[in-house]
C-alpha cells in the first residue's frame, strides 16, 4: 500500500528536480533568516546561488550538534517563536538539550511522511495502533501519533512503559500495530511468556520499530515471539522526527526508504567527510528541503550506514541500509574498529544464546578490552537446571560458550571474555533506548 502514490513513486529525474528546486529555495530562505548559516556561507566564501541543486551540496560545510547546542534555544531557527506551532527537545543526557520547532506547514509534513513510513509497514486505514513511543518533548510519540491518525488509523496513546498495562489493553483492545522500541518487544515478548498469555488470542499483526540499531536476529526473535511482521522505522529530532525512512514490510532486509522529497541523504567519509559511492558504508548526513522552522544543511548524523537505489523495489526513493552503529559510539579495541551490532550478529546463530546482551569496556593495562555478556536460552536453561544444580556449566553452554568466543574472533577479529548469565540477569529495557554497552574501572 502507498498513501502518496504519486510522489512514492515518482520517476528518478522528476524527483531530483524537485530535490533541485525545493534546496534551492531553502538555501536561499536559510541564508536570509538564520545568521548561523549566513556566517557559514561567508568564511566559505559561498553565495546561496553557488548551490544550484543537490550536487552541489558537497561546497558547504557540515552542520554538527555542537552548532545546535551552541545556539540554544532558537539560534537556528527561520521562523520567530511566535509562528511555531510546537517544539521539542532532544534526550540528551548532558549539557543543554537539542531543540527543534515546527510550523503547521513542518507538523503537517512531519505527519505525511509517518503515514507513509506506517503504510509501508503494512498498517491500515482502521487498525488499532498501541503506540508505546514516549509522549512529551521526545519526537517519536507525537511523531507517531499524528501519521497514524493522518492514515485512517485509531491510536492508543498509551505511551512508554507500564508493561502490565500495555499487555493488559493489547488483550483487551485487540491492537493490531505496536510501536516502540525492539528491545522493549522483547521486554513485552518475555513478560507475555511469563504471565502464560496466549499470543493466538491477540490481534497483534505488525510491529513498527526504531530509536535503537537492531539487527536480522533481534527481528527473528521479535517476529517468533509476538507472532508479528517487523520492520524498522528511523529518524532523529534534528531532521524531523521518525519517519525518515522506513522498510516495507514486503521488502524486509533490502534497505529502509528515505523520502527523498524532503530529506536529502548523504553517505560520507567518517575520517576525511568526503562524499562516498552508492553502497559504500559511511556516516549518514541529511539536508532538509522543506523544513521551515528549524532546517539544517547537511547535518552530520553521526550514524553508519549506506545509501542505494533498489532498481527491482517497488518505490524509487533511495534505500538506506540498517544502522550500523554510530560513528561516536564506535570502539576501538586494539586498533580494531567495533560496533556492538557486530556482536550481535555473531550471537545469532548460536541456538543456545539469547539477543539479550552487553557489552562491558574496561581497562587493562594500557589497552582497553571487552567482556561480553550474554544470556541462554530460558528453556534449555530450565529444563537443564532440573537435572544439575550449575546449567550454565552443562556441556551445551560450555560449547556455546567456546564458539561464541571462536567466532568473534574468526569474524571481527578481536579475542573477547564471554560471560554466561542465566535468563533476566541482563537489564531490559522499559519503552526508551536501552544501552547495550557499558563502561566500567577493572
Amino acid at each position: 500500500m502507498y498513501f502518496n502514490r504519486e510522489i512514492e513513486t515518482m520517476p528518478l529525474d522528476r524527483l531530483r528536480a524537485l530535490q533541485n528546486e525545493r534546496l534551492q529555495s531553502q538555501v536561499h530562505m536559510m541564508y536570509q533568516q538564520i545568521p548561523h548559516y549566513r556566517e557559514l556561507f561567508r568564511q566559505h566564501n559561498l553565495k546561496p546561488s553557488d548551490i544550484s541543486g543537490v550536487r552541489d551540496l558537497h561546497k558547504i560545510p557540515f552542520t554538527h550538534k555542537s552548532a545546535l547546542r551552541d545556539n540554544y534555544p532558537f539560534g537556528l531557527f527561520a521562523r520567530q517563536r511566535k509562528d511555531l506551532a510546537r517544539l521539542h527537545c532532544s534526550s540528551g543526557t548532558t549539557g543543554k538539550p537539542i531543540v527543534v520547532g515546527y510550523t503547521q506547514h513542518d507538523i503537517g509534513v512531519f505527519a505525511e511522511v509517518v503515514a507513509r513510513s506506517l503504510a509501508a509497514a503494512g498498517c491500515r486505514p482502521g487498525m488499532l495502533l498501541q503506540n508505546a513511543y514516549g509522549y512529551g518533548l521526545f519526537t517519536g510519540g507525537l511523531g507517531i501519533h499524528y501519521g497514524a491518525e493522518l492514515l485512517g488509523m485509531t491510536v492508543l496513546p498509551i505511551s512508554g512503559g507500564g508493561t502490565e498495562k500495555q499487555l493488559m489493553l493489547m488483550q483487551d483492545f485487540q491492537s493490531d500495530v505496536i510501536c516502540c522500541t525492539p528491545s522493549y518487544a522483547l521486554t513485552l515478548a518475555e513478560e507475555m511468556k511469563r504471565r502464560n498469555i496466549d499470543q493466538s488470542a491477540l490481534a497483534l499483526r505488525f510491529a513498527v520499530l526504531g530509536a535503537e540499531p537492531w539487527t536480522e536476529s533481534v527481528r527473528s526473535e521479535i517476529e517468533r515471539k509476538l507472532q508479528v511482521n517487523a520492520t524498522n522505522i528511523y529518524g532523529l529530532s534534528e531532521i524531523i522526527g521518525p519517519g525518515v525512512s522506513q522498510e516495507d514490510y514486503e521488502e524486509k532486509g533490502t534497505g529502509s526508504y528515505i523520502w527523498e522529497d524532503h530529506f536529502y541523504p548523504e553517505i560520507v567519509d567518517k575520517d576525511t567527510g568526503d562524499p562516498l559511492p552508492y553502497g559504500e558504508q559511511g556516516v549518514l548526513v541529511f539536508t532538509t528541503l522543506t523544513k521551515e522552522a528549524s532546517p539544517v544543511l547537511r547535518y552530520y548524523t553521526n550514524d553508519i550506514a549506506s545509501v542505494y537505489y533498489d532498481k527491482s523495489a517497488k518505490r524509487t526513493h533511495i534505500k538506506m541500509s540498517p544502522i550500523a552503529g554510530r560513528a561516536d559510539d564506535m570502539l576501538i579495541i586494539r586498533g580494531v574498529n567495533l560496533f556492538h551490532t557486530q556482536v550481535e550478529a555473531v550471537i545469532q546463530n548460536i541456538p543456545e544464546l539469547t539477543p539479550n546482551y552487553q557489552l562491558v569496556v574496561f581497562r587493562k593495562g594500557a589497552m582497553d578490552e571487552v567482556e561480553v555478556r550474554v544470556e541462554v536460552e530460558s528453556a534449555l536453561f530450565d529444563s537443564i537446571a532440573a537435572e544439575q544444580d550449575a546449567p550454565l556449566e552443562h556441556d551445551r553452554f560450555l560449547a556455546a560458550f567456546h564458539l561464541l568466543q571462536k567466532r568473534i574472533k574468526d569474524t571481527i577479529g578481536l579475542s573477547m571474555r564471554v560471560t554466561l548469565e542465566h535468563p533476566g540477569a541482563i537489564p531490559r529495557s522499559e519503552g526508551g533506548k536501552l544501552n547495550r554497552i557499558v563502561h566500567r574501572q577493572a
